[in-house]
């Protein structure tokens, strides 16, 4: 990303366009961010300097809804940092299907599924409002009704789809994730799985334990509508066909050894906790990476 803003500043252009998944699209928003700073301090502790750069963003995943966020990530050393300025986000966005066309099967799969978490955890975020939930319901809807014809790589199923992960995009932009995608990150550094796929084995635990500890709340009317946009009777029918939808997918849990588990309940973004709605101890955390790795919970202590 710095090497990238110092060939802007060398070029004498006067745009950007990213064309890409998440990480292509995230360069591209740290390039305009950083435009006018001094590439000889720290870029990540510098006020921002306004600027009127173009920024077009072309995703050619279903899945980051990067072009619809003012969020970028950045590795230094190894570490995820989060770059996050309502300039981030892009000046327009160029959603075309016959970008869908040509992607591997696996990251098919995966990105649709990082689309997919983005809707139901922005619904479910402590930030989330009307506004947001109208997205949030919106991608979820959309994810299942283009489904089968995204995964056949039908025109009408990538369009559908990749709208679907916009409106997820979104969503994320006002309500942003939750412990699903907190606690995802440390499986895909450990095990190199994708990150949508990660992300849904996390989700695909994380709501039933919430639902487990919500009766009688608000979030139980939530989860009630999340259940319903997704086309089921019950919350608890609804965790099912999001386990039943990895099992179809051919997507399984990588396997742990045991010193990985103090490694991942230590890795957990606590930021992103702070927006889940049903509190998490560290035990709650181990007992939930137990059971996305191995199917079984720990025994209490």
């Amino acid at each position: 990303a710095a090497a990238a803003a110092a060939a802007f500043r060398s070029s004498g252009c006067d745009a950007i366009a990213a064309v890409g998944g998440g990480s292509a699209m995230d360069v591209a928003k740290c390039v305009k961010l950083w435009a006018g700073l001094n590439p000889g301090e720290d870029y990540l502790k510098q006020a921002y300097v306004p600027n009127q750069i173009p920024l077009l963003a072309a995703p050619t995943t279903a899945g980051t809804g990067s072009e619809a966020t003012h969020f970028a990530v950045v590795y230094r050393g190894g570490e995820k940092l989060s770059v996050a300025h309502a300039a981030c986000l892009p000046s327009a966005a160029l959603l075309d299907p016959r970008a869908l066309e040509t992607l591997p099967d696996y990251h098919r799969k995966s990105s649709m599924l990082d689309a997919l978490c983005h809707g139901l955890e922005s619904f479910w975020s402590v930030r989330a409002g009307a506004e947001s939930r109208s997205y949030s319901r919106k991608a979820v809807e959309g994810v299942f009704r283009h489904l089968n014809g995204y995964l056949r790589n039908d025109p009408e199923g990538n369009t559908g789809m990749l709208e679907a992960a916009h409106l997820a995009g979104k969503a994320i932009n006002l309500a942003q994730t939750t412990a699903g995608h907190a606690m995802s990150y440390q499986l895909t550094e450990l095990y190199g799985i994708a990150h949508g796929h990660a992300a849904a084995l996390c989700v695909a635990e994380l709501w039933p334990h919430m639902a487990a500890r919500c009766g009688g709340t608000a979030l139980e009317g939530i989860f009630a509508e999340l259940a319903a946009a997704m086309g089921c009777g019950s919350v608890q029918e609804a965790c099912e066909k999001l386990k039943n939808l990895l099992v179809s997918l051919g997507l399984k849990a990588p396997a742990a050894a045991k010193e990985d588990y103090a490694v991942l309940k230590r890795s957990v973004n606590q930021e992103r906790l702070k927006n889940n709605p049903v509190f998490l101890s560290l035990f709650d955390i181990d007992d939930l990476y137990h059971r996305i790795l191995s199917g079984k919970g720990r025994e209490n202590p």
